[in-house]
């Protein structure tokens, strides 16, 4: 954002009398700086983490955000940006090289983290500021806002007449909307109606703060109110549909989400510390998916099916088994991951991971967004309901049969999701501010690849269950990018997974809801197979050094959180750290993968 900030609102010292806004701000950033340097000097870093400090932040902004609850006004965006500016500033003051090397690490996770909040908020900003038009009728309703914050009491005569001078120009505003060029996409449609829908929720709150305590409020504004939230949500609902379809909101698919664009694309992986271009990543995916099909190939040959891959995986898609006898089979898939890493002594296993986890089976409707499993400490099983139609049914038995699960029990469980959420409790807890997927999803991903050079698929239905999801995550990678690239529509990515994964058209469907209508980030989806090669790679890497222990660099990663895997390797290969350090870890250039 660009130009000096806007002044917040002044806080009455005593009724009748204001503090200026100048004095009061300057006052709060000197207290906040005062604060900080009292009970955590830069200097007493160098004896200790920073972790008080990541906290604070966390508590900072979550203090904030519950203060200035209006999110689509001028007021809300320059105080978080504000409120960043002043954390980098204090930041910079720091002294980084008297740091401990944890604290050091630390330092980087929060000043990067810090830095893209701030930059997608001026993201958001500029969005907001480009359609707020639509909001200028609202504009006396923030200083009743901001009066209900600090409890003043309402001029009830005054504002019921202000109350019903802005419905009528909202009422006339909405009539002459179909006379008013048309948005260029469904996007900024959308966000304008967000824009009133925000002052409609902030009317009703700050309305409902003063109705029945005060019999004036009450008496004026009951039908004021009432007319204007009216006519709040039919202006929300006209904003919303006055658009013209240049980008593809509805193809037929019924999935509709918001591709964020090349710039954005690039930014989210410069902040993940991902230094390759969208176009990069899905030539990669593209060499991955030709080792796919060679293996899948060799798997299909040896179940007699030569060439005719899909048939050998339509084969392996009826092992399914019937309904009821599933989740002890689940047990049974769980039960043998364990063994197979404790055995090989390839991680730590604390006796409470394994005893803890648990199984739920989910319900219809989730299995529309997710037909496959969701875990962690609780596995969520998806198999077929009573009140779901025949096709629907057979669809969710064959998409989770027991060779396709057996590489996606321990993806959940341990040593993937399981463990990792067992251990980032215990250990640098405060780290989860940086959770980052490419650590999440990358770790679970990481081991159905290290399991697979480790021969734990026994039989070739099991290559072919785990060649599946490799593709599977390969896939996802080209859809998700070229979506966000605006190259490919919701349908093409269903099309694309049926056609060239090989799913069932009813789980591509769900996944290709649950990747642009979840609450995903645009590169979610992407974290699983990147994250998971930036793990391979390093592990490939540090094995060139002497002393190398599997075991040690598992529990190395576990400890410490979830962070950008590049922060992990500076971690592992102990190299010197930069306060201003960015992506640099060109991964991908000297990665093998194993024959």
């Amino acid at each position: 954002m660009e130009g000096p900030a806007k002044e917040f609102v002044a806080i009455p010292a005593k009724r009748g009398f204001s503090l200026p806004t100048s004095l009061i701000n300057h006052l709060v950033r000197t207290m906040f700086f005062s604060f900080v340097t009292l009970f955590f000097p830069a200097q007493s870093f160098a004896q200790t983490s920073l972790y008080e400090l990541v906290e604070m932040y966390k508590a900072d902004l979550n203090a904030l955000n519950r203060k200035y609850t209006v999110r689509e006004t001028d007021e809300y965006y320059e105080r978080m940006d504000a409120f960043r500016q002043e954390w980098l500033d204090r930041l910079s003051e720091m002294d980084f090289e008297g740091l401990e090397r944890d604290a050091q690490i630390d330092y980087i996770l929060l000043k990067n983290k810090v830095e893209k909040d701030k930059h997608f908020l001026g993201v958001s900003y500029q969005t907001f500021q480009s359609l707020a038009f639509v909001a200028d009728p609202m504009a006396p309703l923030e200083k009743f806002y901001r009066d209900r914050r600090i409890g003043t009491k309402p001029d009830a005569p005054s504002l019921a007449s202000n109350f019903h001078q802005i419905a009528e120009q909202l009422k006339d505003k909405t009539a002459n909307l179909p006379n008013t060029p048309t948005f260029d996409n469904w996007q900024g449609a959308e966000r304008t109606s967000e824009i009133v829908l925000s002052h409609l929720e902030a009317v009703k709150e700050s309305s409902g703060f003063y109705f029945d305590c005060d019999p004036d409020f009450t008496w004026w504004m009951r039908r004021p109110v009432d007319f204007l939230v009216a006519e709040l949500e039919t202006y929300a609902k006209a904003l919303k549909e006055h658009y013209t379809n240049t980008l593809v909101k509805d193809d037929g698919s019924g999935i509709i989400g918001k591709p964020i664009g090349r710039a954005d694309l690039i930014k989210e992986l410069e902040y993940e510390l991902i230094p390759y271009s969208p176009e990069e990543l899905i030539a990669e995916a593209e060499r991955q998916f030709a080792w796919c099909d060679r293996e899948m190939l060799l798997a299909s040959e040896s179940l007699g099916y030569g060439n005719r891959w899909r048939e050998a995986l339509e084969h392996v898609k009826n092992t399914y088994v019937p309904p009821g006898e599933w989740p002890e089979d689940i047990h049974f898939l769980a039960e043998e991951a364990i063994a197979f890493v404790e055995d090989r002594d390839l991680v730590t296993v604390p006796a409470l991971a394994k005893e803890t986890w648990r199984m739920r089976m989910m319900s219809a409707e989730a299995q529309r967004v997710n037909p496959f499993f969701l875990g962690g400490e609780l596995i969520q099983i998806s198999y077929p309901t009573s009140t779901m139609t025949h096709p629907e049914k057979m669809m969710s038995m064959r998409g989770n049969n027991p060779h396709f699960s057996r590489a996606t029990v321990q993806h959940e469980l341990i040593p993937g999701h399981h463990l990792q959420g067992f251990m980032t409790q215990r250990h640098k807890p405060y780290r989860s501010a940086f959770s980052t997927p490419f650590w999440i999803e990358g770790w679970a991903l990481y081991w159905e690849m290290n399991l697979w050079d480790k021969d734990f698929p026994l039989t070739p239905e099991d290559k072919i269950g785990m060649l599946f999801w490799r593709m599977h995550r390969c896939a996802r990678i080209i859809f998700s990018l070229n979506y966000h690239l605006e190259k490919m529509t919701p349908q093409e990515c269903i099309d694309f997974l049926v056609d060239r994964v090989g799913h069932e058209r009813a789980n591509a469907e769900a996944e290709v809801r649950r990747s642009f209508e979840g609450r995903y980030g645009p590169l979610y989806q992407i974290a699983y197979m990147i994250g998971g090669l930036q793990f391979y790679a390093l592990k490939q890497e540090l094995e060139e050094k002497p002393g190398f222990s599997e075991k040690e660099f598992h529990d190395t990663i576990l400890k410490n959180n979830s962070i950008p895997v590049e922060i992990i390797r500076l971690i592992l290969l102990e190299e010197n750290l930069d306060k201003d350090y960015r992506t640099k870890w060109r991964f991908l250039e000297k990665l093998e993968l194993s024959q």
